[in-house]
Order: C-alpha cells, then sequence, then structure tokens
C-alpha cells in the first residue's frame, strides 16, 4: 500500500453547461499522461516543447545556437527551413543539430562571421502522426558602432538661458542606453532643471554659473555585448551679463555665443516636443512613454491630465521628475489625449499628445489538441484579436491547409475547424496563423484518433492521511479515448457519490472540502467509456489535529533564577509527535542549564544572554503547531506579593456522548491567579435560530471540569464556559465545536390565545407564536380551531404556517367562541392545547336608553336617570353610557352647528349619573346614549332643563375719575357673570386719614342698571376707600375695591415766596432739605433751552410732625457733678438722639394694619351696630405707590408719609417726558411712636407752604 499525506491544492469548478461540458471533455484529455507504461503503447502527434524567440539577436563573438525541441511518439524527426528555402545543414561543416533535438549549434568561434548567418529560421517536427512547426526565428548579431568623429566646439552663454546638449548616440543593435557622466565617470546630477531626455539629450531649462565644466560625456552603453562608446567631451560656460560683454570683445573670432535671449524672467516654452501637439503610437502590452521638457526662468513645474479621461491608477508612473509619464501594460483603453502642463510664475503653456494604441496579435483562444476517439466529433477553434483584426489561417502539418492532402471529416469555417465521424487517418497537426501588421502568432494543434479502455494510473489501495476539518483530495488519475467518466464509490457496496459535501474535479480527483471522522473509509474510483471499465480503490484515516492546550506564557524572571516554559501538546494517539524547543526562531543554545523535560523546558541559572522568545514547535507527519513565550532577564528584586485576579478562561473545550437530548461538555482549566476557581458558568449559542446570542445554560463546581448538559431537539448548539473566583469571572472561553440535535415535535403551543372581531361578521384569532428554540424542528406550523360555544357544531380547522393571526370571516355578530392553537411541524403534533373563549366583532348599539329625567340640584349641579337598555341591543362588550349636554345661552349669536357639546361617560351599568360644573340661570340640553367596543348607539330624546340663579361674579372693573375737592365719580362694568337678573349695586366707603386710620363707613344702594356714580359732599384732599359688589335674588356676588383722593384746595396754602434751587442739568433727581413736617408744598421744576423756559408743577406734602427726644438738663442738678464723669456717656446720647430725629417719626406696623379694617368682614357689636376690628389687610390695601391725579396734578396719600429730608438727595425721583416730577418718595413702612409729649390730633393737611423755584 502507498500512503500520500494531503498537499493543498487548488479547488477546481465542476459546474459546466452540457455545451461547454463537452468541449471541456475533450479538452481534458488532451495531454496524454507521461506516465512510462502508458507512453510505452500510445501513438502522439509531435508537439514544439521549446524554441528560440522570434526576434533573437545573437552575440556575435559566441557560437549561434537555434532551439528546437519537440515530443511525440514515435519521437520525431527535425528539419529546418533558411530564408524560405530548405536548409541543407549537411552541406555546411559548421552547422550541427543537436542528438534527439532540433536544435542547431553553428560554430563560428573557429572560423566563420555571424553576419554569413542571419536570417529567418523555421524549424519542422514530424512522425507519423503529423508535423509540428515552430515561430519563424529572425536571428540577427548584436551590434555596438563607434561614435563618428567631430568637433565639438565649446558653448558660451548667459546666466538663465536654456541650453540642449545633444547626444545623437549610434544606431547599434539592441539600441544602447544613455547616461551622462563626467571624466570621473560620476554621473551629471539631474533635477527639474537639468534632466535627460528619452532621446539621450541633455535639457537644461534655465543654466546657473555652477553648470559650467568642460566634462559633459555623452555615454552609450550596448547591454548585449558588454560594451560602453563614449561621445566626445562638450566644454559649457556660463557667465553673467557683464561678463558676456568682456567675453564677446575679447573673443568673438573663437567663440560661439550660444543664443541671444535675455536672462530676464520668462513664461516657459517646451523644449520638446514642439508645437502645441504631437501624436504617439504604441503597441498595447508595451510601456506607454509620454515626454515634455520645457525651458524657462524661474523653473518651470510639468503636470500631466488626460482630456477625456483620468489616468489609471495602478500603471501610471511619473519619471524624470514629472517630464515623463509612463503607462505600463498599455491597452486599446488608453488610447486617448493626453496634455502636459508647465507651469511657472510667468505663465502656463500646454501640449497636447494624441496616442494611439495599436495591437499585435493576441489570443482569445489558442488552438488546443484534441484526442478523439474513431467515430467521435471534435473542433480545433483559433481565436485571435489585435488592432487592426488580425487575419487566421490554417496550415495541416506545416503545409497551407488550401493545397494539404484532403480530409473529408474536416470542414472549415473561419477560425474554427469541425471534425465529424473521425478515423485514425485524420490524426495531423494543425497551425492555425494570426497575423497582421504588427507581428503574428503561430500555434500548433495536433488531432490524435485513439480507441483506448480506460486506465486509471494513480496506484492501487493508496492511503491518504487527513486532519481532521480539512480538505481531503483522493486522486483517480485516468486515461481513455472516448474520454472516461469518473463515478465514485464509497465502501464495498456503497451508492454512487454526489454531489454535497463532495466536489469532483475534472481530472478525476474526489474533494472532500471538510473532512469529518465519519469520512474515514475506503473508497473507490471507476472509469467507463465504450471500450470497458477501469476501478481502483483508495483509503482515507482522519486524524485529529495536533494542538497545544497549554502554551508557553511572557515570563520576568531575575537574573540567576530558573525558569520554565510549558508546552503541553494534545495529538491524535496514532501519530508520533516531535516536540522542538526553538530560541528567536534558532536552535537552543549547547548549554548544560538547558533541560527538556517532557512538556517543560527548564533554564537554570538565568542570564542577560538568555533572554529572548522561546517556541515550541510540535510536528507530526501531517501538521505542526507552534506557540512562543517572551522570556525577560531583569536585575534581582524582593519578592513581590503575588497578584490576584480573575481566573484566566478555560481552554480545550470539547463535546463527547452526543445524546438526542444530552452531550458531555469537557474543558481544561485557566489559571486561576492566585484566588481558587468556585465555580465554572457554561452558557450556549443557538446558531440556527439566535446567532450570536449566549444564554445560561447550567453552572458546575470550581473542582469540576465537566458536565452533562440538557438539550432541546433541533438546536445548533455551541458552548462556550467562563470561571468564576472571589474576584470576579473570567472572560469566556473559545465556543466549542457546534452539535445538532435532531428534530422532535413540540412540547408546548403558543401563548395569549385571543379570539376578537375587528368587523360585526369575523373573528380574529391572535396568538403569541412559538420562537425557533421552541420550534423543535424544521417545518413550524399552527393548527387553528375554533367553534361556537353554545352551539352543536363540530370545531373547524385550518394549518397556517409563518403568521400570528387568523381571520374567520361569515360570523354572526358578536357571539361567543371557543377557541384553541396547536402547534406542529414535520415531526409531528405539540400536547393538546387550552381552549380559551372570545367574540366574533361587535356592531354599534341598536336602542337608545330610555325614560330619561333630570334632577336640578343647585345652581351648577343636576342629576341624570335613565332606564338600561337589553343586553342583547347592545351587539358587544358594553362600556358604560354617554352624557351629551350643552346650554342654549347666546345661541342667536352664534351658529347653532357649533354650539360645545360636553361629554360625561359612566362606566358599566350605571343608570344614573351627576353633571356638574353647570353655569346658574341657563339653559341646558341633554341627552344618553348607550357604548361599547364599536361606538356609540342612538342618542335618546334630547330633555331640557334649567339652572336657578346664583349669585354674580365681581363687577368687572371699577375706575375712580374726575376727582374734586369734595366729589369723586365711580365708573364701573357690569360681572362678566351676572349668573341672574341684578337687582342692584352696593357701594361701601370710608375716608383714611394721614396715619391710615379708618373713618366711618358709608353704605350705598346703586340701581342695577346704572354703571356710573358721582359722590358729593367728600373732604377736600381725602383719601377714601370704595367696596363694590352686585346682587341678584340668590344673594351678593364678590366684590371689588379701589382707593381715590379729592384734590387740595390750594386757596387755602401760604402765600410764601419761592425758594430756588439752580441744578446741574445732566441730572434727573435733587433732594429738598429743611421742610416743616405736616406740610403742604408745592413744586416746580423748570429747563431753560433754545425753545425757552419750560416748567412742570407738582404737590405733595410731608409727613406728621414728631416730638423730640430731649434731656432736661435743668431738672438734673445733683448730676452736674457727676456729668465730667460721664462725658462719653452723654455724648453718645447725643449721637443716638441726633439719628434717632434724623430717622423720623415711627409707628408700629400693627397699629398701621388696624388702621385698614375692612367694614365688610368686620363683626357687629350687637349693641351699637359698630364694626369690630379689621382681620384681612390685604383687600383693603391704600392706593398703590406712584399713584397720582392726573388732573391738577393733587399727590395722591401714599404708602408712607416719612418726609424726603430724610433721605437727602439720595432719593431717584422720576419724571414725565416734558421734564416734570412725578415720583413721590415712599418711606419706611414703620414708625416708631414720639417720646415724650404725644398729640392724639391729626396735623393740618395745610400747616404752611414753601415755595420753590
Amino acid at each position: 500500500m502507498q500512503l500520500k499525506i494531503m498537499p493543498k491544492k487548488k479547488r477546481l469548478s465542476a459546474g459546466r453547461v452540457p455545451l461547454i461540458l463537452f468541449l471541456c471533455q475533450m479538452i481534458s484529455a488532451l495531454d496524454v499522461p507521461l506516465d512510462s507504461k502508458l507512453l510505452e503503447d500510445l501513438v502522439q502527434p509531435p508537439t514544439i516543447t521549446q524554441q528560440s524567440p522570434k526576434d533573437y539577436i545573437i552575440d556575435p563573438r559566441e557560437n549561434i545556437v537555434i532551439q528546437c525541441e519537440a515530443k511525440g511518439k514515435p519521437p520525431p524527426s527535425f528539419s529546418w527551413t533558411r530564408n524560405g528555402t530548405h536548409f541543407d545543414i549537411d552541406k555546411d561543416p559548421l552547422v550541427t543539430m543537436k542528438a534527439g533535438s532540433g536544435t542547431l549549434v553553428i560554430n563560428i568561434l573557429s572560423e566563420g562571421k555571424a553576419e554569413t548567418y542571419e536570417g529567418v529560421y523555421q524549424c519542422t517536427a514530424r512522425n507519423e502522426r503529423g508535423a509540428a512547426i515552430s515561430n519563424n526565428i529572425v536571428v540577427r548579431p548584436s551590434r555596438s558602432p563607434l561614435w563618428t568623429k567631430e568637433k565639438l566646439e565649446p558653448i558660451t552663454l548667459r546666466s538663465g538661458q536654456s541650453l540642449v546638449l545633444p547626444c545623437r548616440p549610434p544606431i547599434g543593435l539592441p539600441p544602447a542606453i544613455i547616461f551622462w557622466m563626467d571624466n570621473s565617470f560620476q554621473r551629471l546630477p539631474q533635477s527639474e532643471r537639468v534632466s535627460q531626455g528619452l532621446n539621450g539629450d541633455l535639457y537644461f531649462s534655465n543654466v546657473l554659473p555652477e553648470d559650467s565644466r568642460e566634462d559633459y560625456i555623452c555615454y552609450a552603453r550596448f547591454n548585449h555585448t558588454q560594451t560602453i562608446q563614449q561621445k566626445q567631451p562638450i566644454s559649457v560656460k556660463v557667465i553673467s551679463v557683464d561678463e558676456l560683454n568682456d567675453t564677446i570683445a575679447a573673443n568673438l573670432s573663437d567663440t560661439e555665443v550660444y543664443g541671444a535671449k535675455s536672462s530676464r524672467e520668462r513664461p516657459p516654452t517646451f523644449l520638446t516636443p514642439e508645437g502645441n501637439a504631437s501624436n504617439k503610437e504604441e503597441l498595447r502590452g508595451n510601456v506607454l512613454s509620454l515626454e515634455c521638457i520645457a525651458e524657462g526662468l524661474p523653473t518651470p513645474i510639468i503636470y500631466w491630465i488626460k482630456e477625456d479621461g483620468t489616468l489609471p491608477t495602478n500603471r501610471t508612473f511619473y519619471r524624470n521628475f514629472q517630464k515623463t509619464l509612463q503607462i505600463t501594460q498599455v491597452s486599446e483603453a488608453d488610447s486617448g489625449k493626453y496634455q502636459c502642463i508647465a507651469k511657472n510664475a510667468l505663465g502656463v503653456i500646454h501640449h497636447t499628445i494624441s496616442v494611439t494604441v495599436k495591437a499585435a496579435p493576441y489570443w482569445i483562444m489558442a488552438p488546443q489538441n484534441l484526442v478523439l476517439s474513431p467515430g467521435e466529433d471534435g473542433a480545433l477553434n483559433c481565436r485571435a484579436n489585435g488592432n487592426p483584426k488580425p487575419k487566421i489561417s490554417w496550415l495541416s502539418n506545416g503545409v497551407p491547409i488550401e493545397i494539404a492532402p484532403d480530409d473529408p471529416s474536416r470542414k472549415i469555417n473561419g477560425d474554427t475547424i469541425m471534425f465529424s465521424s473521425v478515423q485514425e487517418r485524420s490524426s495531423a497537426v494543425y497551425q492555425c496563423n494570426a497575423s497582421n501588421e504588427y507581428g503574428y502568432l503561430l500555434g500548433n494543434a495536433f488531432v490524435n484518433v485513439l480507441a483506448e479502455p480506460p486506465r486509471i494510473l494513480t496506484s492501487t489501495n493508496t492511503l491518504y492521511q487527513v486532519i481532521a476539518n480539512r480538505p481531503a483530495l483522493l486522486d483517480c488519475a485516468f486515461f481513455g479515448s472516448p474520454l472516461p467518466s469518473i463515478e465514485w464509490f464509497k465502501g464495498t457496496k456503497g451508492s454512487a457519490l454526489h454531489e454535497d459535501p463532495y466536489v469532483f474535479h475534472e481530472n478525476g480527483t474526489l474533494e472532500i472540502p471538510v473532512a469529518q471522522k465519519d469520512s474515514t473509509g475506503t473508497y473507490t474510483c471507476v472509469a467507463k467509456n465504450k471500450l470497458g471499465m477501469a476501478k481502483n480503490e483508495v483509503h482515507l484515516e482522519i486524524k485529529d489535529p495536533t494542538r497545544i492546550i497549554k502554551q508557553p506564557e511572557y515570563a520576568v524572571v531575575q537574573r540567576g533564577s530558573t525558569v520554565s516554559f510549558e508546552c503541553k501538546v494534545k495529538h491524535d494517539h496514532t501519530l508520533i509527535p516531535t516536540v522542538t524547543w526553538l530560541k528567536d526562531h534558532g536552535e537552543l543554545p549547547s548549554d548544560g542549564r538547558f533541560t527538556i523535560d517532557k512538556d517543560h523546558l527548564v533554564v537554570a541559572d538565568v542570564s542577560d544572554d538568555d533572554g529572548g522568545t522561546y517556541t515550541c514547535v510540535a510536528n507530526t507527519t501531517l501538521d505542526n503547531v507552534s506557540a512562543s513565550a517572551v522570556l525577560s532577564v531583569v536585575a534581582p528584586t524582593p519578592t513581590p506579593a503575588p497578584i490576584y485576579d480573575v481566573p484566566n478562561p478555560p481552554f480545550d473545550l470539547e463535546l463527547t456522548d452526543q445524546l438526542d437530548k444530552s452531550v458531555q461538555l469537557s474543558w481544561t482549566p485557566g489559571d486561576d491567579n492566585n484566588s481558587p476557581i468556585t465555580k465554572f458558568i457554561i452558557e450556549y449559542e443557538n446558531a440556527m435560530h439566535e446567532a450570536g446570542l449566549w444564554h445560561h445554560q447550567a453552572e458546575v463546581p470550581g473542582t469540576q471540569t465537566r458536565a452533562q448538559l440538557k438539550l432541546s431537539p433541533y438546536v445548533n448548539y455551541s458552548f462556550r464556559v467562563m470561571a468564576e473566583n472571589s474576584l470576579g469571572r473570567s472572560s469566556p472561553s473559545e465556543a466549542s465545536e457546534q452539535y445538532l440535535t435532531k428534530a422532535a415535535e413540540p412540547d408546548k403551543n403558543p401563548m395569549m390565545v385571543e379570539g376578537l372581531g375587528s368587523e360585526p361578521d369575523n373573528l380574529v384569532i391572535t396568538w403569541q407564536p412559538l420562537n425557533g428554540f421552541e420550534s423543535n424542528g424544521p417545518g413550524l406550523q399552527y393548527k387553528v380551531s375554533w367553534r361556537q360555544k353554545d352551539g352543536d357544531d363540530e370545531w373547524t380547522s385550518v394549518i397556517v404556517a409563518n403568521v400570528s393571526k387568523y381571520i374567520v370571516s361569515g360570523t354572526p355578530t358578536f357571539v361567543p367562541y371557543l377557541i384553541k392553537v396547536q402547534a406542529l411541524n414535520d415531526v409531528g403534533f405539540a400536547p393538546e392545547p387550552a381552549v380559551v373563549m372570545g367574540h366574533s366583532g361587535e356592531d354599534l348599539p341598536m336602542v337608545a336608553p330610555g325614560n330619561v329625567h333630570v334632577t336640578v340640584v343647585n345652581s351648577t349641579l343636576a342629576e341624570v336617570h335613565w332606564d338600561p337598555v337589553p343586553l342583547k341591543s347592545v351587539r358587544g362588550h358594553l362600556q358604560g353610557y354617554r352624557i351629551y349636554y350643552w346650554t342654549d345661552q347666546n345661541s342667536s349669536k352664534r351658529n347653532r352647528r357649533h354650539i360645545e357639546k360636553k361629554i360625561l361617560t359612566f362606566q358599566g351599568s350605571k343608570t344614573h349619573g351627576m353633571l356638574p360644573g353647570l353655569e346658574p340661570f341657563s339653559h341646558y340640553t341633554l341627552n344618553v346614549r348607550v357604548v361599547n367596543g364599536k361606538g356609540e348607539g342612538p342618542a335618546s330624546p334630547d330633555r331640557v332643563f334649567h339652572t336657578p340663579e346664583g349669585v354674580p361674579s365681581a363687577p368687572s372693573s371699577l375706575k375712580i375719575v374726575n376727582p374734586t375737592l369734595d366729589s369723586l365719580t365711580l365708573e364701573w362694568d357690569p360681572p362678566s357673570h351676572p349668573n341672574g337678573i341684578l337687582t342692584e349695586y352696593t357701594l361701601k366707603y370710608q375716608p383714611i386719614n394721614s396715619t391710615h386710620e379708618l373713618g366711618p363707613l358709608v353704605d350705598l344702594k346703586i340701581p342695577a342698571n346704572k354703571t356710573r356714580w358721582t359722590l358729593k359732599n367728600l373732604n377736600f384732599s381725602t383719601r377714601y376707600k370704595f367696596y363694590f359688589y352686585a346682587q341678584t335674588s340668590a344673594g351678593s356676588g364678590s366684590q371689588i375695591t379701589e382707593e381715590a383722593v379729592t384734590t387740595v384746595d390750594e386757596g387755602k396754602m401760604g402765600k410764601e415766596e419761592w425758594r430756588k434751587e439752580i441744578v446741574n442739568g445732566s441730572r434727573s433727581f435733587f433732594g429738598l432739605k429743611g421742610l416743616m413736617p405736616g406740610t403742604a408744598y408745592k413744586v416746580r421744576v423748570g429747563a431753560e433751552g433754545d425753545s425757552g423756559f419750560v416748567s412742570s408743577e407738582d404737590v405733595f406734602e410731608t409727613g406728621p410732625a414728631m416730638a423730640s427726644r430731649q434731656v432736661d438738663i435743668a431738672t438734673q442738678g445733683w448730676f452736674i457733678g457727676l456729668m465730667c464723669a460721664v462725658a462719653l456717656l452723654i455724648l453718645i446720647l447725643l449721637i443716638v438722639c441726633f439719628i434717632r430725629r434724623n430717622k423720623g417719626g415711627k409707628y408700629p406696623v400693627k397699629e398701621k394694619e388696624d388702621a385698614h379694617a375692612d367694614p365688610e368682614i368686620q363683626p357687629m357689636k350687637e349693641d351699637d351696630g359698630t364694626f369690630g376690628e379689621y382681620s384681612d389687610a390685604e383687600d383693603h390695601k391704600p392706593l398703590k405707590k406712584g399713584s397720582r391725579t392726573p388732573s391738577d396734578r393733587t399727590v395722591k396719600k401714599e404708602d408712607s408719609d416719612d418726609s424726603l429730608v430724610d433721605y437727602g438727595e439720595g432719593v431717584n425721583g422720576q419724571f414725565n417726558e416734558d421734564g416734570s416730577f412725578i415720583g413721590q418718595y415712599s418711606g419706611k413702612k414703620e414708625k416708631e411712636p414720639a417720646e415724650g409729649n404725644e398729640s392724639s390730633e391729626a396735623p393740618s393737611p395745610v400747616n404752611a407752604m414753601n415755595s420753590f423755584v
């Protein structure tokens, strides 16, 4: 038995359409296998295997060797032609042919010249089956001619001018390679300014003084003869303009001034190519080289673009400082217009190169050898392309087919020769010639007519050994004519193998892409054709892969210590591994300190040189694996404390005992990192239904490294394991191999089964479908069954798939149904499902509630009663009753279609309900409707009811206008919600004195039709507080309050002269000092400007007088002796008194609040009917600060009567747009009572009048 270890082979495609398959079968038998036994029996036409190139340049210093090798059975004989005529080598003593070969050797070293044997040679190889010919081989000797003698004059030019140094090398074969050097054989430096063109000339865009030298030398190297030719040196001198003038005067007779261009800066011009456009032609497959070199000052920069497209990214290269554009592997698609752009600071120029890509002939389908059996059909195809299109011509055995012997089985159709019913005499070698003006192609293909039964060339009982999960390739090399068909069988009585999971290659090889353990066995290859059959057996063994389950780990050790690397290998028990250790990918040092003991490499007495990468390599005859770790050597340090961490993940997961509903999982724990593993957590992935999602499977104690796992049917399981210690959980392990459990019937039914109708005549049955994990097998479906609950009908069932609802049509309206949904798959049914009840679709109720009546409870609340409707008329689930109600108030002002209706819904079967929030004194209409899941039923007849009157809201507004000395006029708007018929208004008012005490309350009744009222006989300059409300028959409404002040009697003011103060025009306020308490003052503010004098007046009143706090020294005579001792105390007392005096009088907050008692809510004393104490100050506060009388500028009483003089000039006043002072200072809100004698009499509103101008 021959043993074969499987190499990696290129995978071939096996699928073909029938016609293509037929052609490929013919082609696949073209080459007769080079099997020695087979070749002894089979005849084969000649085939050229080696020949010299078409353009063959030879070295004239060596013998000429023209190659021509061929194979065939019987071995072919060879002949040659030269320049189209027979070349008789026997007549030329210098020409010999190698034995068993057609290669010519022409001995020109002894005598003769290479030029004598220039010409076109062609070789013919011939045997009894036909003749093959070589290409036309053009033989030419290489040439490296010398430069012609020439006298080169020195070149002198100004700095900045352009310069071209011509090379013009001699024409050689092959063309020379050009480069520029100096006398020292150093290459001349090149740059964007100085560069060599494709023609070999040296171009200067502009010259500099440092370009001056006498040894510009052009060299031509002929590689074929390894010779270098040298041009005469060229001398160049670059001078400035001033130097040039002297040079011209002195040496005009013997010096050439090269060019007459100015050295000033100039825009670019092209040195090559000339003009604005040029043309370029190149052959397909060559390198397209385009060149633009420009002169100018400063040096131009070159750019390239393609006008009608983009430059190919991977084939475009820029050479010679972007002056040369090269495109490799040029094709017809690269034809077009290319533009080079030269640019400097003074301008831009363009040159367009039109590129045309031609093509010598190239193969699309070269003719292929054809092996046929007698009576078969076949075809030779010869397809070529080029630009221009090549001409196809055929030859038979080297003779044009037009004059070749006729063959009735052959028919020529352009580039194809068709063969039908061939016989052995049809064997021949055919040549296809495709040619155009740029070249030709010559292809040989034989037609060999053979009648051979199948032969299998692979050795019998060959043993193939393959690692699991790798491809296995079983050979079946065969031959036969006609081409045999190949079949493979497994086992002695197995059926023929078919696609999936096998791949059948055209050469007979059987490929198993992923070999598994169950692939082990004997395979039989059978080859058949109409002449016979042959078979051969081979054997396949699948081995477990070699793995390193414990890899060496990175180590940091101290110098002089010992380190150990572990490499634990797991392998197939039939293979013998060898473990080798490497250091830095080389052998271990031959040092006794390195010892290898089974799975460990130990290095003792570690030194610095021992640091590096250590690799463990495990080899078997089938595979090898390796693992590496780095060793770092450090200086000795104190022993560090152990590092505690979560465990390393487990590894080497393996599945065994694989049953339908269980499997055993085993693993190798990772390092516990100095904290014992307490448990392992096992998770699974369902690759079939939820790929990438991991679920909890089981937990086992940390001492256990295997677990028996329960599995569900039809799940493609993968498992992973995590370890846990006191510090936490490790990362997950690598996933195990997949395990697909067998399918079974579902073990549960869908949940959340419901039956509800979406229309009056249907029943919609819905359920929560099973997920893929719960399906237990392929083909998951649902059996949906239903019947009426109260009928005697049988169950109606339907089976559906990939849905979660089913609609039953044609059902009665709102009828109870019994429903059940059962799961099933390709294996069987789930257990009997539970029965649930549903209802068909609802329809709108048919009957309106009856006997609707309304009871009015009060002006804002009513109670509604109605009789329930019959349940059958509901035609659905009773959800409740809904009351629509609306008011007819102001309906004449609005379209009744837009009346806003209010809705109240009462759940369930209630037959009464309350309507809150009604408007008093209103007309209401309502109706009642029954509601189910479909909607509302018809409305009951409308019922009308009325709400009684209620108390009105407060008047909408209250304003005091036209104040005079003894009268005030009140204007108001009626209540926005009268809630009935207004009967009258009530006005109450009382005066407020300067200490904010309230005077007697006056009560006044006003007719309901009034909105204005004037109060007369009031006190002048007095503040009044008003309380105003409306009334209906139901009572009094909410009140509105307001305050106002009568005007001041200016006739009673003192007649004093105006005092005048000049104020800076930029100021907007001024403090008045030295005013008398309780005194009315008139203030006038005037401004004088271009438009004249403008003034404005206002009146204010200072606060009441307050007794000063004095110390009676006269009554303290017995204290005179102590005055000196307590001088400091007296001084402090005086300061305190002064501060108290400046602060003005104070009054208690309580007194101020008590002064504003609300007469509406004061309790009446039973004995005299007077009002009690005030309890709510908020509704009766004085006028807001800043209020004023607009008619005569009389100041209204403020919250505080503090004197303006208390605050000096620090008060911010306010002015109207005309500059009048309108802001009255509002002082402190608390005033202390005066010490000493107090006066209970209120100060007179007019005690004095001080005027200011």
